[in-house]
């Protein structure tokens, strides 16, 4: 019995070796901003929506959503999702990313410096001005403008961010077509969540794109 009870142990120490080894060969988990609501529930709440037209674009600024915000010490909303989206971040003193690498969703891009980044806004700061944030505190804008518990940051390649500008999903979906459905669920989440209006074309975009989910 000896005998059986040490092939016993040596098999036992042969599968924890191996699966120790799988852990630490396993790919780094793809950071990503919070998980938006499914598309069974995203085309759910799309179908109830009554389409409203935008509103005016008079009066705003972006100083009217003030950010990045510190979110803690000397880290603010910026550096705090640079951080949460990248693999093997690191950090100086002030909370700027020294290194690290960043898969852009957006267009499939890695870059390996955080000024290639943007942080964009899923629902662009002018588009929620348009969308019903004209009649909002200065106080809920600058929540949302740096709303860190909803899927609305991400940080994406630099010019890519700025193609996109303020369109909503009727004139813009990100070139990688693989992330569109996400995409999709991300911004009727934050358009739900913060009760913003929809306009007509911006609901047929978004039908269609998550039709395919």
């Amino acid at each position: 019995m000896p005998g059986v009870y040490a092939r016993r142990f040596g098999v036992l120490a042969t599968a924890a070796t191996l699966a120790a080894t799988a852990l630490l060969n396993a790919p780094a988990a793809q950071a990503a901003p919070p998980t938006p609501m499914s598309a069974s529930a995203a085309r759910t709440w799309l179908a109830g929506v009554t389409p409203k037209a935008e509103g005016s674009s008079s009066g705003y600024s972006r100083d009217l959503f003030p950010h990045w915000s510190t979110v803690s010490g000397t880290c603010n909303t910026r550096e705090t999702v640079l951080k949460r989206d990248g693999v093997n971040v690191v950090t100086d003193a002030s909370c700027a990313a020294t290194s690290g690498s960043w898969y852009s969703a957006y267009d499939g891009a890695t870059w390996y410096a955080g000024s290639d980044l943007d942080i964009d806004h899923v629902v662009a700061l002018s588009e929620a001005w348009r969308s019903g944030a004209a009649s909002w505190t200065t106080a809920k804008r600058q929540q949302f403008a740096n709303d860190l518990t909803r899927p609305q940051l991400i940080a994406v390649t630099d010019n890519v961010n700025q193609a996109k500008g303020d369109l909503d999903p009727a004139d813009w979906m990100p070139p990688l077509a693989s992330y569109r459905c996400t995409y999709a669920r991300m911004w009727v989440h934050v358009k739900q969540y913060w009760g913003l209006t929809i306009d007509s074309d911006e609901k047929a975009a978004l039908t269609s794109a998550l039709s395919g989910c």
